[in-house]
């Protein structure tokens, strides 16, 4: 199957290229390059370089170059930012999502992946959370997802879109060949690791005084190489006329700071922490309950300690210390 890449040249979307051509598909980038890295994308994927809230560009990768289905990452995802740029996301996301979405529907296209997030649930009242959680964001960047997500339940039932939203949690991780380079980055792990390598001074620990165990936000990991394994295998069970949601975690959660103890025991580096006020929209505690995607889907996360995710991590870091390049492309 042909398949629309949409933030391809992006962390999970680079990988879920790989991921894509390991199992026979054919995948197409469609990047703007404003996070993302041109060198990320594999060689011999066709590459658009163009956003997609440009129709002349959606309208070459799925008329021209034959796109059959769409799997969208291309969004900002910094939590604080959306809060102190609330335009940005509900421009990018949702408007630029929305866009996207009409010229899958002028041009007939029904098959859809959305990377969703957790955020959409905001402070849930139980861990860990089911689909069914009641839907209330705290952030503008969740409430940015779950407008899509909500849209794409309506296209469902008025034009026969077919779509699956991944509401994911924490991705973590690298495969051998690709990794996460975020400009700036704003990740735990790759943050943590920045330090270990002597790349920063210190690692900032937002927030001390939330009801956990160590007084940390905790959060549910998942190696990235399991997301991109999701996304394919919703690709392919996805039907047209229905919209689901599927979460994908582990179904356990780690505090930061027993986040930055297992990047020490990886690296062997003492990574000094320092306190910091909370951000806002950040709850407390995010941990996924995925039996859904494991029962509908077939999909297991199979990298689920944290130590692998780190060392993964570690290991793609060491190799490319200066990630994409130079320049980030």
């Amino acid at each position: 199957m042909k398949v629309l890449v949409t933030g391809g040249a992006g962390y999970i979307g680079s990988i879920t290229v790989e991921t894509l051509l390991a199992r026979g598909h054919e995948p197409i980038v469609l990047d703007d390059l404003s996070t993302g890295h041109r060198d990320a994308v594999p060689e011999g994927v066709p590459f658009v370089h163009g956003s997609v809230a440009d129709p002349d560009m959606v309208g070459y990768a799925l008329r021209d170059l034959g796109a059959e289905a769409v799997l969208h990452f291309a969004a900002f995802s910094l939590v604080g930012e959306s809060m102190s740029q609330p335009m940005k996301y509900f421009g990018n996301n949702a408007a630029g999502t929305l866009a996207l979405l009409d010229g899958l529907v002028r041009h007939g296209v029904q098959r859809f992946v959305l990377s969703s997030t957790a955020a959409v649930y905001g402070t849930p009242a139980s861990v860990p959370i089911p689909e069914d959680a009641p839907l209330r964001p705290e952030s503008v960047y969740g409430e940015s997802k779950l407008m899509i997500e909500r849209a794409l339940a309506w296209l469902a039932r008025t034009s026969g879109l077919g779509s699956v939203a991944l509401r994911y949690f924490n991705a973590a991780g690298a495969s051998a060949a690709r990794g996460e380079d975020h400009r700036p980055e704003s990740h735990l792990i790759p943050l943590v690791l920045q330090v270990a390598a002597g790349r920063r001074e210190s690692i900032q620990v937002f927030g001390d005084d939330y009801p956990t165990p160590d007084g940390t936000a905790v959060r549910d990991y998942v190696h990235v190489l399991d997301l991109a394994e999701a996304h394919v295998l919703a690709l392919e069970a996805l039907v047209p006329g229905e919209a689901r949601a599927y979460n994908l975690g582990n179904g356990s959660g780690y505090s930061v700071r027993e986040v930055i103890e297992v990047c020490r025991r990886v690296t062997g580096e003492a990574i000094p922490e320092v306190a910091a006020p909370r951000r806002a929209g950040d709850p407390p505690v995010l941990v996924a309950d995925s039996g859904r995607a494991r029962a509908e889907l077939g999909w297991r996360p199979r990298r689920e300690a944290l130590e692998e995710m780190v060392a993964s991590a570690w290991a793609w870091h060491r190799a490319h210390p200066d990630g994409y390049g130079a320049a980030g492309r």
